[in-house]
């Protein structure tokens, strides 16, 4: 008679645990649209969460201390005029955020330390491309101030955020509407799912598709896709019964699926959060009221269930904390910031160990704030590996740049199902250009001496 064995996994007795009331926040009216993103962005500093607006769309940006009731008047970031669908911190400063709406516009803020004293109606630098809403927006992890925006209009456009200009246009690849677009780690491919039923892997200077599936998921209901460990592709989707499958695949050959397994025939898109320290994906389903974890491995069946997380209220959207803003001494390896119809509650998920002392397996040298690449290098076809960090005497947050918007002299270009072509510029606009930077450049050399001339 066989015995079953048992995985052995470090995270085997992960759990999830809700923050008490008086380190929640309560009394904010959360968004009631239906668009599915997270409606909510963490980061070491702030949470931001989509809110529901007259006249127009807003988002509410905390301090992570200011917990506990939200006054009514408390101000939020108004400029758009209509609602905001996804909204998303800068994994490089995190003073800046970028928000998507149905205005088809993008802006990007920046939020003073300490959070809002007034409402914020005057972005930074505002982005107009598309042509219908936008509805995803993803950060390039290694490039400074390179920002994806994907909108109803089945166009994907690559912007320099710093110079307020889009530079690639991939508008010829997607027939249809786009359900969800990331980046994976380095910033050197970029992986899109869509509603006619085909996950892409796409070059993101050429807007070239490198390889592709077709109906990962049989069902007709929306898929999602990341990008987890070397290079695999974990989707979430729909089986021809409706009912909630996961899937591994190797874009290398996309004949058959890795592993898939069906979960439950739940209605909610899954989204999926997946840490590339640890191996665990975090599936949490808009309108459950769970959170199911899994590790991901080289071994069959490569995603293996670990446990749930479950409430008894339903989650409108979830946000999920970069791994520097961890509290390690606690053994904490995730933490979501949970939205109800009316507060926002951090469930913090733990390894239980005893030891006080800092656990090396468990927090290997982490992705850190700083870029490894310039956007204008990117754009050129520079490439930057992610600037690791260790944790083990937590992160401690150094003073952030002044973000400045500066036009550029860079040519656009336009890529559309891998044809390229550069716009000219006129010699006299050029000339203006210069003019404009050399007088920035006094004004600064000016500065300095001043300073110079004080100290």
């Amino acid at each position: 008679m066989s015995r079953k064995v048992v995985r052995s996994s470090k995270f085997r007795h992960v759990f999830g645990q809700a923050l008490k009331a008086d380190q929640c926040y309560d009394d904010i009216r959360i968004s009631q649209m239906t668009w599915d993103s997270n409606f909510c962005s963490v980061n070491p500093k702030f949470v931001a969460m989509i809110v529901d607006a007259s006249g127009g769309g807003a988002f509410m940006v905390l301090p992570l201390s200011k917990t506990g009731r939200i006054d009514m008047a408390y101000p939020t970031v108004c400029g758009h005029t209509g609602p905001v669908l996804d909204i998303e911190w800068c994994p490089h400063n995190d003073n800046i955020i970028a928000s998507g709406s149905e205005d088809c516009s993008v802006m990007i803020w920046e939020i003073p330390d300490g959070g809002l004293t007034k409402p914020l109606v005057e972005p930074v630098v505002t982005l107009e491309g598309h042509s219908k809403r936008v509805g995803i927006l993803s950060w390039h992890p290694t490039a400074h101030n390179v920002l994806l925006t994907a909108g109803c209009d089945n166009v994907i456009i690559l912007w320099n955020v710093a110079c307020g200009e889009a530079m690639v246009r991939i508008d010829a690849v997607h027939t249809d509407m786009i359900y969800s677009a990331c980046w994976d780690t380095n910033g050197s491919r970029i992986l899109t799912s869509c509603k006619d039923k085909k996950i892409r892997v796409l070059d993101p200077r050429k807007g070239s598709v490198v390889s592709e599936k077709d109906k990962p998921h049989e069902g007709s209901r929306p898929v999602r896709a990341i990008f987890v460990s070397d290079g695999k592709i974990l989707t979430t989707g729909f089986s021809r019964m409706s009912e909630r499958q996961v899937a591994l695949w190797d874009p290398s050959n996309f004949k058959e699926a890795l592993t898939l397994q069906e979960l439950d025939t739940s209605s909610g898109v899954l989204l999926p959060f997946f840490d590339p320290d640890t191996g665990i994906v975090y599936l949490c389903g808009k309108g459950d009221s769970s959170i199911r974890y899994f590790e991901v491995t080289d071994e069959a069946p490569y995603v293996h269930y670990l446990s749930m997380y479950s409430s008894k209220e339903s989650q409108k959207g979830m946000g999920y904390m970069p791994k520097r803003g961890l509290e390690v001494n606690k053994c904490e390896i995730a933490r979501f910031y949970k939205l109800h119809e009316r507060k926002c509650e951090p469930i913090v998920m733990t390894v239980p160990r005893k030891s006080d002392l800092f656990q090396e397996d468990l927090y290997p040298d982490t992705i850190g704030p700083e870029p490894s690449v310039e956007a204008s290098d990117w754009f050129l076809g520079k490439e930057g590996k992610p600037i690791r960090i260790s944790l083990k005497d937590g992160f401690v947050a150094t003073k952030t740049k002044e973000f400045k918007v500066h036009k550029s002299l860079l040519t656009t270009t336009t890529a559309a199902s891998g044809n390229q072509s550069a716009d000219s510029t006129d010699v006299h606009s050029l000339q203006e250009e210069i003019k404009k930077l050399k007088a920035i450049v006094e004004e600064l050399t000016e500065r300095v001496s001043t300073l110079e001339t004080k100290n």
